[in-house]
């Protein structure tokens, strides 16, 4: 009975150490993908790696079937174990310096001292110093003979550990809101996990643990229960370091990830390795139903966490905003795209050419345009041969506004128009115009062709007539609400780049605000705006660079906004475009020496030529055309800066640069006057 259960002890001591390792695992790759630029983040990914050696080692050679294997997967753990104590020192370090405490060099060398050692110790490990032969009969479980270099290794590693867990308490006693100390609790408590989870302590207490294996395998598997717990718990803390989404981003993408990854692959581990177990004690070591209940339990555990997201999303991570979070669900999902308008209005005009025997038709949508630019139709989705209106779209929309009104159709050449109307209490506003082909309804309707010039008089039967005012009044709807749409779009723009900001200041501040909120925004210089200039001009007909650009909190900017709608993609449009018209020499456009630089910005960026276009245009290699381009681009950033200064009163101005240095840099280089590149200086900016 007592063998019964050291066994099963046993085996659940293999499976809670398989899924520590594929829980460490797993939030590697997390810390690696998400926050990887914070270097609290970085050190935390070393002990990761640290951590994932040992209990992949540990998890492998629990279930090695020959001596030689053994140990080797146990001499793999200390290549983990020998780096663990200097990459804690490195996390403290890193922790201690984002919460305002930097090191001025001593520190920094010490930790690089740790590492050197560390080093030496994995330098004894193939020769049988740091730890001695294997000893495979060893009861509870086969180890590693400890030699002297191991007290030495066993001093140096509580020394570490002590160290790192002074910069700890230091760091948690310089946070100051509730919010930041709850969750350095939360670290301190997590890091107790792999510092005493990875040492092998049958290296000490193998004799004691002989003597009690049911005493043993209880503490190791209450140990690494808890061992599991608490690196999640410290995953939870770190991975509010370097990035500044809303907490319940931070919250519900971890949480999302943990369960489709540790525990998904942990329980369809464990679910496998039962049931070949107990197929070992029917007499078969393989069966059928292995891979069948893997296959199963990664469906179910798929199909369930797809289903339960929404609900837990909804409890654990809105909060008390769950309806503004529910409006903005219900908008994602019911978000009428371009694809979905143009398949609407298809099918409206699918049934109005049945309705009226025609092979020709078309719907327009009419676009404001800017103050200073006439309005225009675009055309959304035709049967047949489309009218081509070339410069009569002003005319076709003057002829509608005098002779359509609401509910009403006339002709225009062949066709017949039907005026489309916005549905408001008050007022009604022109969106657009459905069209039809007149004559291919005279081909199936001999007689009915309508009097030119007349609104009603036509000879369509009134069930037919009832039913295109119908139809029009769905198209007109449909881009009613694309118009609301564009609106709320157009909104969310203007408010994204103050959100942001705020969103970063506050994630830059949790746990060093003095400095962080009190460092005055720095005048930004012609340098650093060639970079946004030139990612700007890259979109300059739409795409993230120009609507998410930090050019948007220019103050000439937000003065064109009144002058495009406020629209500031447009608003931003301008001023790039004026800052262009600056670089123009005087005169004709030539291709001539002094037109380069304004030759290569319109090819390139206003009329969409390829380089190698240009270059042959301009008659200059490609590499001379990137150096050129440039230069072009900074002449561009300095007449921005010019305008703005211009803007500010010859001042100078501040567009807050401090916060995205402050989430870039490294926290212990930050200083108050500390000058760091842009978040988005990663790409290459002469191309």
């Amino acid at each position: 009975m007592l063998d019964a259960v050291n066994q099963g002890l046993q085996f659940v001591n293999q499976l809670l150490t398989a899924g520590i390792a594929i829980t460490a695992f797993s939030l590697l790759l997390y810390a690696l993908t998400f926050n990887l630029r914070d270097r609290v983040a970085r050190s935390f990914a070393a002990i990761l790696g640290c951590v994932v050696i040992v209990f992949v080692g540990d998890a492998i050679s629990s279930i090695a079937s020959s001596e030689r294997t053994l140990e080797f997967w146990l001499r793999l753990e200390w290549i983990g174990i020998v780096f663990l104590p200097a990459s804690y020192l490195h996390f403290s370090d890193a922790l201690l310096s984002t919460t305002g405490r930097p090191s001025r060099g001593r520190r920094r060398f010490l930790i690089r001292l740790v590492y050197l050692f560390s080093l030496g110790f994995l330098a004894a490990l193939p020769f049988s110093l740091l730890v001695g032969p294997l000893v495979p009969d060893a009861e509870p479980a086969p180890h590693l003979q400890r030699t002297g270099l191991t007290w030495v290794f066993t001093g140096f590693y509580v020394v570490a550990m002590v160290w790192a867990w002074v910069n700890f308490w230091r760091a948690y006693r310089r946070t100051l809101t509730p919010t930041s100390q709850r969750r350095m609790r939360y670290l301190l408590a997590g890091a107790l996990a792999p510092a005493l989870g990875s040492y092998p302590f049958l290296l000490f207490g193998s004799g004691l643990a002989g003597r009690h294996p049911l005493l043993f395998w209880l503490v190791a598997d209450l140990t690494n229960a808890v061992v599991a717990v608490l690196l999640v718990v410290m995953a939870y803390s770190v991975a509010f370091f370097g990035v500044a989404w809303p907490d319940r981003m931070v919250k519900r993408r971890l949480f999302k990830w943990l369960m489709r990854g540790p525990v998904t692959a942990s329980s369809v581990l464990a679910l496998t390795t039962l049931v070949r177990r107990m197929g070992e004690q029917f007499g078969s070591s393989y069966s059928a139903a292995v891979p069948v209940v893997m296959v199963g339990g990664l469906l179910l555990m798929e199909y369930g966490i797809t289903l339960a997201a929404p609900v837990w999303e909804r409890w654990l991570f809105h909060g008390g905003d769950r309806a503004n979070m529910r409006v903005l669900q219900a908008l994602d999902e019911r978000l009428l795209t371009s694809g979905d308008l143009r398949q609407f209005l298809e099918a409206v005009l699918a049934a109005v050419c049945d309705r009226a025997r025609a092979k020709q038709a078309f719907i327009m949508a009419l676009n404001p345009g800017e103050p200073d630019q006439d309005r225009s139709l675009e055309m959304l989705v035709k049967f047949g041969d489309a009218p081509e209106l070339g410069q009569n779209q002003e005319t076709l929309i003057q002829v509608v506004e005098e002779n359509g009104s609401k509910g009403n159709l006339f002709t225009w050449g062949s066709y017949w128009i039907v005026p489309l109307y916005t549905r408001r209490a008050l007022e009604t506003e022109l969106v657009g115009l459905m069209g039809i082909d007149g004559r291919s309804v005279q081909q199936t309707h001999p007689g009915s062709s309508p009097v030119p010039g007349a609104a009603e008089e036509h000879l369509l039967i009134q069930e037919h007539y009832d039913a295109l005012q119908l139809l029009a009044e769905r198209a007109a709807q449909a881009l009613e609400d694309r118009h609301q749409q564009q609106a709320i779009f157009s909104s969310l723009e203007i408010l994204a780049p103050k959100i942001d900001r705020i969103q970063r200041l506050r994630a830059a501040s949790r746990y060093d605000s003095a400095v962080v909120l009190t460092t005055p925004d720095e005048p930004l210089e012609a340098s650093d705006l060639s970079k946004w200039v030139k990612d700007a001009l890259t979109h300059y007909w739409g795409g993230p660079k120009l609507t998410n650009s930090p050019l948007m909190r220019l103050k000439i900017v937000q003065q064109a906004l009144d002058e495009h709608q406020d629209n500031p993609a447009n608003a931003l449009r301008s001023i790039l475009r004026r800052a262009i018209e600056q670089v123009r020499p005087e005169g004709e456009r030539r291709f001539t020496a002094e037109w380069i630089l304004y030759n290569i910005l319109e090819m390139k960026f206003m009329e969409g030529h390829k380089v190698r276009e240009i270059a042959l245009r301009l008659a200059m290699s490609e590499a001379d055309l990137y150096r050129k381009q440039r230069v072009a681009v900074e002449a561009v950033a300095d007449a921005i800066l010019e305008m703005e200064n211009r803007a500010n009163g010859g001042i100078g101005f501040d567009v807050g640069m401090s916060w995205p240095k402050m989430m870039d840099a490294d926290p212990a280089q930050i200083e108050p006057n500390d000058v760091d590149r842009p978040l988005d200086e990663l790409s290459d900016s002469t191309r």
